[in-house]
């Protein structure tokens, strides 16, 4: 049985689904700018949890969010809508900005073999939602307006930090909140920001001109088409202390019922130790990483060795192990697949087991990649190369797109010849091109031909 680490519960728990198709929630990207490999391992993440659950037999209905209106440049709520600010820059409108870097993260989807869960849910469709949505929250009394917006109070949400741990006691104005005189408690969150007339992004609402908060997104199109309680929410650690316990205050304050049965979050990426973020000016792109010559393949690869719930550091020498050793593994298969030969059926049961076990344990990915390195040592065989495609299932590592197969290396010059050759070499370099010629002649007598190309000497035994 499926096991996942629950943040929720903080232990790994048997997954025990509500219905016949597993409910997933994955908060994707604010397309304001490009996807670095940082936001992408989360992707591989939620895509491994999808191959997981299909592999053990499930269906899916999985929805997926594009952040297109709302999120704000500081978690405090102050700041400009990171849309409008790409939007100033680039000088093109909101729209344009988001149609663009939507279809370049979809695009890095595919390079990388993240499949797109069944829905799409941009967040400009669901504006007139929100409305609503918010207005439940004031009617029940779980919400207050202010000059800038309308607010949610979590003080009067019991189960405030239930997610992180923070205590309200400790969630004191500074650093990731700052003050803001008309709120009640300084983590108040907006669920509805009023607009300056001269802002780009805003819509009617009962409050005025205005456009939603960002963390009320998630909780109404995640209920639109999820229902008001579903199996299992992804994302970052980094939404964890902010933008999911903001979810879940708003989710459960409405419904009174525990929203999601399973959060499931994947770990930071490092790049060489340390903090990888736009800020800082470290992150690296899909395109980037292909620019250098790495196959989007190599880093889906290097992050499959690293647990989803372990920090994985980003380095080129780690990239460099990763292709090689993924060409190693596809040169491997490519011996198997040729080989006519059969692997014995409790040889191939074993490995299912283990890989299976692997799996299971939480997607104990990096063991499940030890089980096929361990099963492609086995004598060549066409029954590892079809178990390879089976597990690959999981992995998404396109096993089944092989390189040729390499031509088998030419037997070693013997000793006797090399010395010619370099004599050869030798008296071309001198200018002496009679001698030269002469050992071409030897060379030739003892059964190998000789010819200068472009790239060098080709030294070739004679076919008799």
């Amino acid at each position: 049985m499926l096991k996942f680490y629950n943040t929720l519960t903080r232990t790994k728990q048997d997954f025990e689904p509500l219905g016949k198709a597993v409910t997933m929630y994955s908060c994707g990207p604010t397309v304001y700018s490009y996807a670095h490999i940082g936001n992408l391992r989360t992707y591989i993440f939620m895509d491994l949890v999808r191959r997981a659950l299909r592999y053990e037999g499930y269906k899916l209905k999985g929805v997926l969010n594009i952040t297109d209106v709302g999120h704000l440049m500081a978690d405090s709520d102050d700041g400009e809508d990171k849309m409008v600010q790409a939007s100033r820059a680039e000088k093109k409108s909101p729209w344009e900005i988001a149609e663009y870097y939507t279809k370049v993260f979809f695009e890095d989807l595919g390079k990388l073999n993240i499949g797109r869960p069944e829905i799409i849910a941009k967040a400009t469709d669901h504006i007139n939602d929100m409305i609503k949505y918010v207005e439940a929250l004031l009617e029940a009394g779980y919400a207050y307006e202010t000059s800038d917006g309308i607010y949610f109070d979590i003080q009067k949400f019991e189960g405030y930090g239930k997610l992180s741990g923070a205590k309200l006691d400790e969630q004191i104005a500074g650093a990731r909140v700052e003050v803001n005189s008309e709120k009640r408690h300084p983590a108040d969150f907006a669920l509805w920001k009023k607009a300056d007339p001269l802002h780009i992004m805003q819509w009617d609402s009962p409050w005025g001109k205005g456009y939603p908060g960002w963390h009320i997104e998630c909780s109404v199109m995640s209920q639109k088409y999820l229902g008001e309680v579903f199996d299992i929410h992804s994302g970052g650690v980094d939404h964890i202390p902010i933008h999911h316990e903001n979810e879940i205050a708003q989710n459960e304050a409405l419904t009174g019922k525990q929203s999601v049965n399973y959060w499931l979050h994947g770990e930071f990426m490092l790049v060489d130790g340390g903090k990888m973020s736009k800020s800082l000016g470290n992150t690296y792109t899909i395109a980037q990483l292909e620019e250098k010559g790495y196959s989007p393949m190599d880093f889906r690869f290097f992050c499959l060795n690293a647990h989803y719930r372990k920090k994985l550091n980003f380095t080129f020498d780690g990239m460099d192990a990763a292709k090689v050793s993924r060409e190693r593994l596809l040169n491997q298969l490519a011996q198997h697949k040729a080989s006519p030969a059969k692997t014995p059926a409790e040889t191939l049961a074993k490995y299912r087991s283990e890989f299976k076990a692997a799996i299971e344990d939480d997607l104990n990915i990096p063991l499940a990649l030890g089980v096929l390195f361990t099963a492609v040592k086995e004598p060549k065989s066409i029954d590892i190369y079809n178990l390879a495609l089976e597990f690959d299932k999981v992995f998404g590592l396109s096993l089944d797109k092989l390189p040729a197969p390499k031509k088998e290396e030419s037997a070693p010059l013997p000793p006797e010849i090399a010395e010619l050759v370099e004599q050869r070499a030798a008296a071309k370099k001198n200018r002496d091109f009679a001698l030269a010629d002469s050992l071409r002649t030897r060379i030739n007598e003892m059964g190998y031909n000789i010819l200068d190309t472009r790239d060098g000497v080709v030294v070739t035994p004679i076919e008799k």
